[in-house]
């Protein structure tokens, strides 16, 4: 089981990178600010009658938007705060909850910071790397959904370690470090450091396809 502190490490290491970099600087979800990333993560652990239209379609997520362009307009130093101190008591502080969805939100949106700051991947400790592959084995059917017209393996680069994401013949192989296996299937494939292989129309319906939540 992975160790719940590694998403107070990563939540420390996204506030500082907030502060660094103030409110206006860019996120690889433009047209989002860190502003307006400071405050998406805000809602969701605090917000509990808005955070649920952050995967919700329709009204609700209309609404939650809403709350989340007004939120922006406050104190970045708040936001940024509210961040660092982590969620008040509730379902967020369950130890699953923060080995695996907190986890995977704030290393995704830290790398969203960073990579728009021009930073490449991150030299990750052996631990978080078997934190974060974990995660990947748990989310790869989800995230993988959307995957049509071939199957998907997925491979820790430099080890043996793979895992089944997405059933079917022909099948890609998608190969890197585990966090940035986790930023392609969060839809960040264009930053992702891995490598795509298979035959060409595997490859191909891999790039074609729409990963993320």
């Amino acid at each position: 089981m992975a160790d719940p502190l590694f998403d107070a490490a990563e939540r420390a290491r996204l506030s500082d990178l907030l502060d660094e970099l103030g409110p206006e600087a860019p996120t690889l979800l433009a047209p989002w600010t860190t502003r307006d990333l400071a405050a998406h993560l805000v809602i969701r652990e605090r917000d509990h009658l808005a955070g649920p239209g952050l995967v919700l379609p329709g009204t609700w997520a209309r609404f939650a938007e809403r709350r989340r362009r007004a939120l922006a307009l406050s104190d970045f130093a708040g936001l940024t705060e509210a961040i660092r101190s982590g969620p008040p008591p509730g379902v967020f502080r369950i130890g699953w909850v923060r080995e695996v969805p907190n986890l995977n939100e704030l290393f995704v949106h830290h790398e969203d910071v960073r990579r728009a700051d021009g930073r490449g991947p991150r030299a990750n400790e052996h631990a978080m790397d078997e934190a974060l592959w974990r995660n990947v084995g748990r989310a790869r059917w989800f995230l993988a959904r959307r995957l049509r017209g071939a199957g998907l393996e997925l491979q820790w680069a430099g080890t043996a370690k793979t895992v089944r994401a997405r059933r079917g013949v022909p099948t890609a192989r998608i190969s890197g470090p585990p966090g940035e296996l986790l930023l392609y299937l969060f839809g960040r494939q264009s930053v992702a450091q891995v490598e795509v292989s298979g035959p060409a129309a595997a490859v191909e319906a891999v790039r074609r396809a729409r990963f993320g939540m």
